[in-house]
């Protein structure tokens, strides 16, 4: 930002009346240089810049008795919107973001100046060919900081993973079957204890050398080495063979149903055996390439060598926000649902997904308190009702949750708790005013929930303390929260997103629960990977059981996703968690006169 908008900014905020445009207000040197920081001297030099920039009138009081004023010429919503304009006219978004970061930058003033951010963001096309370069600019408030597969967590890294890497095959959720990708066929015995790929010829990662059965192998010994949290699914591989460049078996010490499913996951990404592993410029043989990653933004250029169909975007840019701006949700990506856009959503200026998934509290065993209490956590199920909290809170919060599945929930029945069925489970706690912490992340409706459930244990006669703390950095509040607020958002793949969340090291359930209650969990599903379908859904369905009956998991509601997007924005296809695959996005700038949309 220049340094005359800033100096204009401080004056204007430390004036008391900024908004008081063409009056003479009164003012002085030297109030002006505390409020600048800087000499009586200086102050002139920059009063006299202000002015041939026609932000200010300055008129020094001449003689006893005479003050001097300065009159504003221009509005601070005027200058900032000007300047913000002309930042991002130039590409210089990080210096937008910092400009609407800025402390005199505050209420409907950075409401507006967001809208204008948004607004700037989207398509561009530069001339740095012949044919510009198409670009896609999107903003986040997903900080990624850095990406490896070995150790992917939140959905929104996965997505990323997936734009950057490919697996030897792909789920496709709307006919429930697995598609050819890096391999372009496969084979499977009878017992479904060997499985044996063919890999395509060809194939180049990012740093420009053909794959090989090698690098899958090495991919698998990779997660073994460096004992990844999923590593719970590749547990049954007893060996690897490879029979040439090109074909690899894998051999398995039980019957293994489930195979595919794993070896579709984004933990099973191919990565290359010749290459140092870096998680801030990952190198895949997915669509795109990273070509930036720090705190302030994720950028990925089109492969150009890609196996498949080479993207329609030259490059994307994924902006990250503050924290403390996280409830600007329509500033996201899309997220994940069960319902997926039709081409023809394009023509809107925002998709809704309903999510598959839910926010949900999780009761911390690993901390000393009440919430051991079986009696108490009951309280706290009758007092976090998914229906009370759907009623009185609204919003994008769609359907009361008594499952991370939509379809079963929709099954339950609920009916709104009545006080005296909480006093009744309190009493049975022997709760006696303690403070019980509430832990929730910077996401205004976590934080929306748990001023809700603080007002409304105040009403049932318990006290609550609310903590804020940093996404996914759980041993921050380990040792202080009672309950912790969470979300899960499932693949399409839901019965390997179920499992997944059962027993993956890296998820809040395994950080807040006692061994005792892990161990429970893990022989329950010991044999899901050997089971058909069916009984695969009923295991998951009896763990879901176990959770919800003794309220370790407190579920709330299932969600609405909204993202905005430009109306010339096609090609609107949803990939893993239900991003859009900006692999297959394009944008047409606009239709020629008497054309439809097709």
């Amino acid at each position: 930002m220049d340094n005359h908008i800033s100096h204009y900014l401080r004056i204007a905020a430390g004036s008391g009346s900024p908004y008081r445009l063409l009056e003479p207000l009164p003012a002085s040197i030297d109030a002006l240089a505390e409020v600048l920081c800087c000499t009586p001297r200086n102050v002139k030099f920059i009063l006299r810049r202000l002015e041939e920039e026609g932000l200010i009138l300055w008129q020094p009081g001449r003689g006893r008795g005479h003050f001097s004023t300065i009159t504003f010429l221009r509005s601070m919503e005027e200058v900032l919107e000007e300047q913000l304009q002309g930042l991002m006219g130039k590409g210089k978004v990080k210096q937008g973001i910092e400009l609407i970061g800025l402390p005199e930058v505050q209420g409907p003033l950075k409401e507006r100046l967001l809208a204008v951010l948004n607004k700037q963001m989207g398509y561009h096309s530069e001339a740095e060919s012949t044919t510009g370069l198409d670009i896609l600019r999107i903003i986040s408030n997903r900080h990624v900081l850095a990406l490896d597969t070995a150790s992917v967590y939140t959905a929104f890294e996965a997505f990323l993973l997936g734009q950057i890497y490919s697996t030897l095959i792909t789920y496709e959720a709307s006919s429930d079957s697995f598609m050819p990708a890096l391999a372009h066929m496969w084979e499977v015995n009878e017992a479904c204890t060997s499985y044996v790929f063919y890999l395509r010829k060809g194939v180049r990662f990012h740093h420009g050398r053909v794959m090989t059965s090698t690098d899958v192998k090495h991919t698998l010994m990779r997660l073994k080495e460096l004992d990844s949290p999923a590593i719970w699914h590749f547990q049954n591989i007893a060996g690897i063979e490879l029979l040439g460049d090109h074909r690899i078996r894998f051999d398995l010490s039980r019957p293994n149903r489930f195979f595919l499913h794993t070896l579709s996951s984004i933990y099973m990404s191919i990565v290359p055996y010749d290459l140092e592993f870096n998680p801030l410029s990952p190198a895949g043989t997915g669509p795109y390439r990273v070509t930036r990653l720090s705190g302030d933004v994720v950028e990925l250029a089109a492969f150009d060598e890609y196996y498949g169909i080479r993207p329609l975007l030259d490059r994307v840019e994924i902006w990250t926000l503050p924290d403390q701006w996280a409830s600007v949700r329509q500033y996201q990506l899309p997220e994940a649902g069960e319902v997926r856009p039709s081409s023809a959503a394009c023509i809107n200026n925002s998709i809704d997904y309903p999510a598959l998934g839910c926010r949900y509290l999780l009761t911390n065993f690993r901390k000393k308190g009440l919430q051991h209490n079986r009696p108490f956590r009951q309280a706290m199920r009758l007092l976090y009702h998914p229906l009370s909290l759907k009623k009185e809170l609204g919003g994008n919060r769609i359907t009361p949750a008594a499952s991370f599945l939509p379809w079963l929930s929709r099954q339950a029945n609920f009916s709104e708790p009545s006080p005296d069925a909480i006093k009744k489970q309190l009493k049975l706690s022997g709760y006696n005013g303690e403070y019980i912490t509430l832990a929730y992340t910077s996401k205004k409706d976590e934080r929306d929930e748990a001023e809700w459930l603080q007002r409304r244990g105040a009403s049932a006669g318990i006290a609550f303390k609310l903590l804020e703390y940093k996404d996914f950095q759980l041993e921050e509040i380990i040792s202080r929260a009672d309950f912790v607020f969470s979300e899960e958002v499932l693949e399409d793949d839901w019965q390997w997103g179920m499992i997944n969340y059962f027993v993956n090291r890296s998820n809040h359930l395994h950080g807040l629960l006692l061994d005792s209650q892990l161990a429970v969990i893990t022989q329950k599903v010991s044999s899901f990977m050997e089971l058909d379908d069916k009984s695969r859904s009923s295991m998951l369905q009896q763990t879901e059981d176990l959770l919800r009956d003794n309220a370790w998991v407190l579920y709330g509601c299932h969600l609405n996703k909204r993202a905005q997007h430009n109306q010339s924005l096609f090609g609107l296809h949803t990939g893993s968690f239900g991003f859009l695959d900006i692999s297959k996005l394009w944008i047409k700038s606009s239709f020629p006169e008497g054309s439809v949309e097709s």
